[in-house]
C-alpha cells in the first residue's frame, strides 16, 4: 500500500516514506516536550501540503499520531499530576498539549471531509473510515479537555464538526464496529463508544472540576462507556440529546420538550450500579489495576472522582437558590490564612489594598462574578474566599465551584456561600491523657441559626487538623464551648470544614488561652 501511496515527486520530507521515517528517527526521544511540538509542527505543515493526496496525508498523519502516543500520554502524566507544579510548567505543558490536539483533530477531520468529497485517493482508504472517524473524536475529546482545564468556552465548531462524523458513521453503519484505536491499547473501541464517552463526560460538570478531577472523570468514564447507549427515541433513561439537523452542543433531555426524528438521545442506565461497586473497592484504599487512569493516583483522590460522577447521575445537579442580577461589592481575600487574619485580631500591617469584587447575581446560597484573567491565577476550584459586602461590618466565607473564561481577559466566578458571618476562634484540644488543655490552631466558627439552635456548628479548620474522634474547646463571646466531632464535611485546598455538635460550659476562671 504504501508503496502505491508514497511518491518522490516532492521535496517535503514527508513526500516519500524513507525520509518521513528519517526524520522521525531523529526525534530527541529523551525529551518528550520537544518531540511533540516537532510533531505538532509537522502535522500542521502536513495539511498545508495540498499537493498530497488524501490517503498519503491519511497514512502520514497516522504515523505521526502513533509517533506522538507515548511522548502526549508521558507530558498528560506530568500535567493532570496530583502533586504541585509551578505555574510556568503547567502553562507551558497546556500549551504543547492543547496544540497537538487542536491540530490532529483538525487533521484527521479534514482527511474525513476529502474522503466524503471523494477527493483523491478516497477509495484507497474506505476500509479506514471507521478508525479515522473514532481517532477525529478521540482527538476532540482531548481538545475539549485541555480548553476545559483552563475553564475555557468550546467552540461550536467542535460540537457541529462532531455531529458529521457521528452522522457519517450511522448512515454508513459503521457506530459499532470494533477495533483497536492505538497500537498497544488492550481494550478496542467504536465511533459510539468514543462519542458517547466524549458527551457524557462533558455533561458531568467540568466547570465545577479541577483539572486534575476533569481527567479522573474522564478516564473512568472512558473505562465505563460500554454502558452508554445512543439511541432514536427518547426514553425514561435518556439523560442527554443532539440534533443531526441542527447541530450544535448537545443538552439535557426535557422530557416535556417536543422531539424530532433527527434527535439522538444517550442514556447510561447500568454506569450509576458501575460506579457504586467502584467506589466500595476505593474505599477498601485499593484503585483497580484495570482502569487505565493514565497515571498513578491515591484511592481517595478517585473516588472524589467517582462521587462526583455519582450524584451527577443520581440526579443532574440544580440550583437550590434562584439567584438574582444584583451589583454588589465585595471586599475578598483568598485562601484560609488570609481569612483568619481578617477575622480575628487583625492589626492592619499589611498595607495591601483588598481585592474587590462586584457580583454580577448573588442569592443566599451564592453568587457570580467576572474578574481578570490577569491578577486571578490564584483563584480555583475549591478556593476559600473571605468576603464583606460594602457597609457590613463581619466577614462571611464561600468556596469556588464554578469557573468559565469568556474570553482571554475575562473568567466568571460561581461560589457557594457558607456563611455570611463568621468568627475567628483558637482551638484547644483535650489531650488523651486528661484534663490538661494545650493550645491548637486557629479556626472559623460558621455562624447559622438552624444549626446552633440543634446544637450543632460548622468550623472551617486549617487542612488536617480535623480528628474524628477527638473534642475540642473553644472560648467565643465569653462562653465557653465543648464540641463534639460529627464529621467531616469537605476537604479543600487549605482547609477542612467540620461538624460538631457543641454544649456551653462555665467558663473556668483558672483556664486560660
Amino acid at each position: 500500500m504504501l508503496s502505491g501511496i508514497f511518491g518522490n515527486k516532492s521535496d517535503h520530507p514527508m513526500a516519500d516514506i524513507k525520509s518521513a521515517q528519517a526524520l522521525l528517527d531523529n526525534l530527541p526521544k529523551n525529551d518528550a516536550y520537544k518531540s511533540l511540538v516537532e510533531l505538532t509542527e509537522w502535522v500542521e505543515s502536513l495539511m498545508e501540503h495540498t499537493d498530497f493526496k488524501i490517503d498519503h496525508q491519511y497514512v502520514m498523519l497516522r504515523l505521526l499520531d502513533e509517533t506522538a502516543q507515548p511522548y502526549m500520554r508521558k507530558l498528560a502524566r506530568e500535567y493532570f499530576t496530583p502533586l504541585e507544579i509551578n505555574k510556568f510548567q503547567e502553562n507551558r505543558l497546556w500549551l504543547v498539549l492543547g496544540n497537538w490536539s487542536r491540530q490532529t483533530a483538525a487533521a484527521y477531520f479534514r482527511i474525513f471531509t476529502g474522503y466524503c468529497n471523494a477527493e483523491k485517493g478516497s477509495s484507497t482508504i474506505k476500509t479506514q473510515v471507521p478508525l479515522m472517524v473514532a481517532r477525529a473524536v478521540h482527538a476532540m475529546m482531548w481538545e475539549v479537555k485541555y480548553v476545559s482545564a483552563h475553564y475555557g468556552q468550546v467552540d461550536n465548531t467542535i460540537w457541529v464538526n462532531l455531529m458529521q462524523l457521528y452522522k457519517h458513521a450511522e448512515q454508513l453503519q459503521y457506530l459499532d464496529t470494533s477495533f483497536s484505536l492505538y497500537p498497544g491499547l488492550a481494550a478496542n473501541t467504536s465511533v459510539k463508544y468514543e462519542l458517547g464517552h466524549l458527551v457524557v463526560w462533558y455533561d458531568s460538570g467540568l466547570s465545577a472540576l479541577s483539572p486534575l478531577l476533569m481527567h479522573l472523570v474522564e478516564r473512568i468514564v472512558a473505562h465505563y462507556c460500554s454502558t452508554i447507549d445512543i439511541h432514536s427515541q427518547l426514553s425514561q433513561q435518556s439523560r442527554i440529546s443532539f440534533d443531526l439537523a441542527r447541530p450544535g452542543e448537545p443538552s439535557r433531555i426535557n422530557m416535556g420538550a417536543t422531539t424530532h426524528p433527527s434527535m439522538r438521545f444517550i442514556g447510561m442506565p447500568a454506569m450509576l450500579s458501575r460506579m457504586e461497586d467502584l467506589m466500595k473497592v476505593l474505599k477498601k484504599n485499593i484503585v483497580p489495576e484495570d482502569i487505565n487512569l493514565g497515571g498513578n493516583y491515591s484511592a481517595e483522590v478517585v473516588g472524589e472522582a467517582v462521587q462526583h460522577l455519582l450524584t451527577y447521575l443520581a440526579a443532574p445537579p440544580v440550583r437550590r437558590n434562584v439567584r438574582r442580577a444584583a451589583d454588589v461589592t465585595l471586599s475578598v481575600v483568598n485562601g484560609f490564612d488570609k481569612v483568619v487574619e481578617r477575622t480575628g485580631a487583625w492589626l492592619g500591617f499589611d498595607e495591601k489594598p483588598l481585592a474587590q469584587w462586584i457580583t454580577e447575581e448573588i442569592s443566599v446560597g451564592g453568587f457570580s462574578t467576572s474578574l481578570p484573567v490577569k491578577g486571578s491565577e490564584d483563584i480555583g476550584i475549591g478556593s476559600l474566599l473571605g468576603m464583606q459586602p460594602e457597609g457590613v461590618p463581619h466577614w462571611g466565607v464561600a468556596v469556588v465551584r464554578r469557573l468559565l473564561r469568556k474570553n482571554d481577559n475575562q473568567i466568571n466566578v460561581g461560589a457557594e456561600i457558607l456563611s455570611n458571618r463568621v468568627a475567628g476562634v483558637s482551638l484547644n484540644y483535650n489531650s488523651a491523657a486528661g484534663g490538661a488543655i494545650e493550645s491548637g490552631q486557629s479556626a472559623l466558627w460558621l455562624y447559622s441559626k438552624q444549626a446552633e439552635e440543634a446544637g450543632e456548628v460548622q468550623l472551617l479548620m486549617k487542612a488536617d487538623t480535623f480528628t474524628p474522634n477527638r473534642s475540642l474547646k473553644i472560648l467565643l463571646n465569653g462562653k465557653e464551648y465543648l464540641l463534639m466531632p460529627i464529621g467531616l464535611q469537605e476537604r479543600g485546598l487549605d482547609f477542612d470544614l467540620a461538624k460538631f455538635r457543641f454544649v456551653v460550659q462555665e467558663v473556668s476562671t483558672e483556664e486560660s488561652y
